[in-house]
């Protein structure tokens, strides 16, 4: 059953989109910014764009561990991508404090999506050229 780990990471990394998606909620009531409104306090703006911004990783993500893992290692693939997970997590996490803090974890997170594309078109290039 190799589909399990990155079955169990794809999961993972939707519930903690979930979760940054319902942080925009809370952050919506607590600074009074009533949709569609999407400006006002800079704490209810860094909530926003921690979702905005996961949702734009997340896109480019998905596809791309699914492919490390069908044409290189599912094992590999589900590390990496769980290296993406705890990288979106400390993202979060930093940018909600202040914007310029997100920077170690942004740096993780694209840096595993850099690997999984790397490895996806090195994989897909070997089974192409056998």
């Amino acid at each position: 059953m190799e589909t399990i780990y990155p079955s169990i990471v794809t999961v993972v990394a939707l519930i903690v989109y979930f979760l940054i998606t319902i942080n925009v909620g809370r952050a919506r009531f607590k600074y009074n910014v009533v949709a569609p409104a999407t400006s006002g306090d800079p704490n209810f703006e860094r909530a926003l764009r921690v979702q905005q911004n996961t949702l734009e990783q997340i896109i480019f993500f998905l596809p791309l561990l699914w492919l490390f893992c069908f044409y290189v290692n599912p094992i590999w693939g589900s590390a990496i991508g769980g290296l993406w997970i705890i990288g979106r997590i400390i993202y979060a996490l930093e940018y909600y404090q202040a914007a310029e803090k997100r920077t170690i974890g942004f740096a993780i997170s694209s840096l595993s999506t850099l690997a999984l594309l790397v490895g996806s078109l090195f994989g897909m290039t070997m089974v192409f050229i056998q």
